[in-house]
């Protein structure tokens, strides 16, 4: 059997893997956002441990079988969310070159910097919500349709829920701009998760052509990922569909000087008599009061670079 014939075939195992759990998704159930989250994995391991036809295949079939099983504009939306941004962060997870070219050791190999694929991330899932939410014609009535059902919901189960006009807009206009804010943040950490989990996966099996990266190290986002979130907050300001573009770059690029930050932090403490207590109670303190995280954005936010990985030997590119 051919590699090119290997690649179609891994990638239509893992489209119609990825479409499974789309679609699965699509029930209602305490699982769906997992499954939904996880849809990534199967073109993030056929990219990453065989190549750019496979996940690019992968794609396709996916969309295919989601057109089909539920409507194309699922489909759509899945491809430029989740599926399409999996092929591209396969992809340059397998670019290299040689490391002289870029004044390292000569007969080494200088792999794709990881603080790039970080803001490629960032960057992918700003350009999939923007496309989203153009589609789905995001604003003020589309927020305040879903406003009324999340009260809805909450007076089913506490009828004396009554809130008054005032704070009913006032929900409506929050609810307005955090919601491309957060959902651009989760968006960015579950792709970086979908890569991290992949990347083990395709290392365990042997297939992998990157060495592991020093996340603590060199999981940082360079200069350009500031200049996202100074565009961010100027267009903030800005009212209509430029505020939510501002709102949606501040979330997606935000996270990642959050993740950069914790990084940071994993790596100052290394050889800490303590370091197993000053990590899980930054951790703890994160998830019960969320305030933390601001010091992990500005932690992030002081500490860019572009560290590419080096290794003595290896291929020069992803075919």
């Amino acid at each position: 059997m051919t590699q090119q014939t290997t690649s179609l075939l891994v990638g239509l195992l893992a489209g119609v893997s990825a479409a499974f759990l789309l679609v699965s998704a699509g029930s209602p159930s305490s699982l769906s956002f997992f499954l939904f989250a996880a849809a990534a994995l199967p073109v993030l391991i056929a990219g990453l441990g065989w190549s750019n036809l496979a996940s690019a295949v992968a794609v396709l079939s996916a969309m295919l079988v989601v057109g089909f099983a539920t409507t194309p504009q699922a489909a759509l939306v899945s491809a430029i969310t989740t599926l399409a941004p999996a092929a591209w962060i396969a992809h340059l997870s397998n670019l290299a070159r040689p490391a002289e070219e870029i004044g390292g050791p000569e007969g080494a190999t200088a792999w794709y910097p990881l603080s790039d694929i970080m803001l490629s991330i960032c960057t992918v899932v700003c350009i999939g919500l923007f496309a989203v939410g153009l589609a789905m014609s995001y604003g003020p009535e589309f927020v305040a349709e879903l406003v009324e059902m999340f009260v809805a919901a909450i007076q089913q189960g506490n009828a004396a829920y009554q809130p008054s006009p005032e704070g009913l807009a006032e929900m409506k206009q929050f609810f307005l701009y955090a919601l491309p804010a957060v959902q651009a943040a989760i968006w960015v950490l579950i792709l970086l998760a979908g890569w991290y989990i992949a990347s083990a996966i395709v290392r365990a099996s042997g297939r992998s052509r990157r060495p592991k990266d020093d996340l603590p190290s060199q999981l940082r986002l360079p200069r350009m990922g500031a200049a996202g979130i100074a565009v961010g907050v100027v267009l903030s300001f800005a009212p209509g569909a430029v505020g939510l573009v501002g709102w949606t770059l501040i979330g997606a690029f935000g996270a990642g000087f959050v993740a950069a930050g914790f990084a940071v932090a994993h790596h100052r403490t290394r050889g800490k008599p303590a370091r197993g207590l000053i990590l899980w109670a930054a951790y703890a303190a994160t998830v019960m009061f969320t305030l933390p995280l601001g010091f992990f954005f500005f932690l992030g936010l002081f500490e860019t670079a572009r560290k590419p990985t080096v290794t003595g030997s290896g291929p020069t590119s992803n075919t």
